[in-house]
């Protein structure tokens, strides 16, 4: 960001006056330049609906929470909405709890509902939905209580089951890098059975979180972070089979580049067919600011 300092001296008084120019990634000619938000948007998540973009991020303890963020080049994005007015269990947030709360939502769409997920480290999975983004949506719903789940992300497959991947927080469950898959009801509003382990990140991706799955031209796909915030990198998870065995590559870390530890984000195809990831670099004092990276399927 850069600054204009005007100083004005007038009878012995000095003013100053500082004009903070707009950050803007959009250059104006077809092209932009990252970050796209220079804000912190913690654990991006982004879903296409015909030719419109959501967004949704982290809010932690913060209320009105799990801001709703919308665009339809993925590059000029706008606030429209927050989807919690009221974090659950009430009673529980009636006092500050910095930190806890909304962590690494995942919004999807499905039969007419757009739907947000999320996990609480203290409390469980909840979920959120409407059929109108910019209206008003359904409050928190628990979906399974459970210490230490997050990071959940919900998957409706081509032969009518749904299901939910999720993370696990080291802090609450004692458990960590490691991903669950569940089955789930079709509505999304609860878990059908205790969870199947379908990946195990302790030998080459520690710390692996924020799954996000996908499916295409008959593979199944989880993009998941490992390695840390600070100094991780970006896997994919790719099996025939939902439950497994998964294939696992590197597909983005920092090499040379000053884009530290790439983390959590979305895959997102456009209607023209092209291929983009959102994901957050974590700037520490600055917050974690959210770049889109162009992305090629190969293999």
């Amino acid at each position: 960001m850069r600054y204009r300092i005007i100083l004005t001296l007038l009878t012995g008084f000095t003013s100053v006056f500082v004009y903070a120019q707009v950050y803007q990634p959009d250059l104006g000619n077809g092209k932009y330049k990252n970050p796209i938000i220079h804000a912190d948007y913690s654990d991006p998540d982004v879903v296409r609906v015909g030719d419109d973009f959501f967004m949704v991020a982290s809010s932690f303890n913060c209320v009105p929470g799990l801001p709703l963020l919308h665009s339809k080049d993925l590059v000029n994005w706008s606030i429209i909405n927050n989807v919690i007015q009221k974090l659950e269990p009430a009673e529980a947030f009636d006092q500050p709890q910095h930190g806890n709360g909304v962590w690494a939502p995942s919004i999807r769409y499905h039969a007419g509902w757009y739907y947000v997920f999320y996990g609480d480290p203290d409390y469980g999975i909840y979920m959120c939905r409407t059929r109108n983004p910019w209206g008003e949506w359904e409050p928190p719903h628990l979906v399974r209580a459970a210490k230490g789940w997050i990071d959940a992300c919900p998957f409706w497959d081509d032969d009518g089951n749904a299901y939910l991947v999720h993370a696990f927080a080291g802090s609450r469950a004692a458990i960590k890098s490691i991903l669950v898959l569940h089955k789930m009801s079709i509505d999304g509003t609860v878990l059908l059975d205790d969870g199947v382990l379908v990946f195990d990140g302790h030998k080459d991706h520690p710390t692996i979180e924020g799954p996000k799955m996908y499916k295409r031209n008959g593979y199944y796909y989880i993009f998941a972070p490992g390695g840390g915030v600070e100094f991780g990198w970006q896997t994919v998870l790719r099996s025939r089979n939902i439950y497994g065995p998964y294939e696992d590559k590197i597909v983005l870390s920092q090499n040379d580049t000053d884009i530290n530890g790439p983390h959590q984000g979305a895959w997102i195809d456009t209607p023209n067919g092209e291929s983009w990831f959102v994901h957050f670099q974590d700037k520490r004092a600055y917050g974690r600011i959210t770049h889109l990276q162009p992305a090629e399927w190969k293999n």
